[in-house]
């Protein structure tokens, strides 16, 4: 089992990955942050990276190494990584990338309560599913395309082939199971009207 960490945010992983290239404060932490496209991959606002960064110091990875002035903005805290910092990152991203972690996306939790809806209104939905994960897939595809055209190399867009590779597994497993309910023979569309008939008779799962 994987240890607690002093801070379990992963957000606390990407400013200490970035503090691992030199020092920096907040301010030019977040905007490496959007500038990199990180954002798409770990969730944050301007408030949770400053409580981050505290929780950070606390705990002894990062600590001030000076100010820094940027323009006409005032003076800003400037954070550098620890020894404890460095060890930190290189253990927790190893875990990361060997350890299959157990996690619960809304997908799956539906799926588990989908017999709760008529078939017909599923396979409607699952349509309007497959309709807009087609639309996701051209964005990550269109965003790799301009990164690599851009000359950047394919290792920093690595998150976003993964994000691809997942939707096209979740297309065929939608595909497959619109047709295993429809399926004009080996369909499960009628056993389950049935038996969602006996369930919910005022012919619940449909919206309001």
């Amino acid at each position: 089992m994987a240890e607690k960490r002093a801070v379990g945010n992963l957000l606390a992983l990407a400013v200490l990955s970035y503090l691992s290239r030199g020092p920096m404060h907040p301010y030019e932490l977040g905007r490496t942050l959007r500038e990199h496209g990180d954002a798409r991959s770990i969730k944050y606002n301007h408030g949770s990276l400053y409580s981050v960064v505290r929780q950070l110091a606390r705990a002894g990875f990062i600590a001030e190494v000076g100010t820094g002035r940027q323009g006409q903005l005032p003076e800003r805290t400037v954070y550098g990584l620890t020894d404890a910092g460095r060890r930190e990152l290189r253990e927790w991203l190893s875990e990361l990338v060997e350890q299959p972690r157990h996690e619960y996306p809304a997908f799956v939790a539906a799926l588990s309560l989908i017999g709760a809806m008529p078939p017909e209104r599923a396979v409607e939905l699952l349509r309007r599913r497959l309709d807009r994960l087609a639309g996701q897939r051209a964005e990550i595809t269109a965003l790799i395309e301009g990164a690599v055209s851009s000359g950047l190399p394919e290792l920093f867009v690595i998150e976003e082939e993964y994000r691809l590779a997942l939707l096209d597994a979740e297309t065929a497993f939608v595909e497959r199971f619109v047709r295993r309910i429809t399926d004009p023979e080996t369909g499960w569309g009628p056993a389950w009207a049935l038996a969602h008939a006996a369930w919910d008779p005022d012919g619940g799962g449909q919206p309001g």
